[in-house]
């Protein structure tokens, strides 16, 4: 798994100070995408010594999201668990899957966005969105997707 550019966000976790890991090679390619250069198996490879580098020189960020990554579900839960074991910021996963998939374990996570996007229901902060964003406690899934709708 390959990651592109890396990014410190304030709009994708509620509540949150986060760094964006954009991840190359998505195999969903949602109509309308705004990020079809991540379709290309380019950049990087995303490891734990890539991440622990990201965390040290990125001081001050709460959350840490890998945006993609459904080409290797499996690969994102053992990087989430990592961060995890080894961190003290939060772990999210923007999936552009509809259903999670089941190498994911959600206790290996703090926030969990899936949903492909579609332009007739909007992104995350379109009240009819088909996405939705959760946030994992103990063990359970809370829909918070209405934190993005004003």
């Amino acid at each position: 798994m390959k990651y592109v550019d890396v990014k410190e966000v304030f709009a994708e976790i509620p509540d949150e100070i986060t760094l964006a890991i954009s991840i190359s090679g998505c195999p969903i390619r949602c109509p309308g995408c705004h990020s079809q250069y991540l379709w290309a198996d380019v950049g990087e490879p995303l490891t734990e010594e890539a991440l622990a580098e990201m965390l040290e020189s990125h001081v001050g960020v709460t959350c840490l999201c890998l945006m993609g990554g459904d080409q290797d579900p499996a690969e994102i839960d053992r990087l989430a668990h990592w961060v995890k074991e080894n961190s003290r910021v939060r772990i999210a996963w923007y999936s552009g899957r509809s259903e999670l998939p089941p190498e994911i374990e959600v206790t290996h996570f703090d926030y969990l966005k899936i949903g492909p996007y579609d332009a007739k229901c909007g992104p995350l902060n379109a009240r009819t969105t088909n996405q939705r964003l959760y946030r994992v406690e103990q063990g359970r899934l809370t829909d918070i997707t209405h934190r993005f709708w004003k």
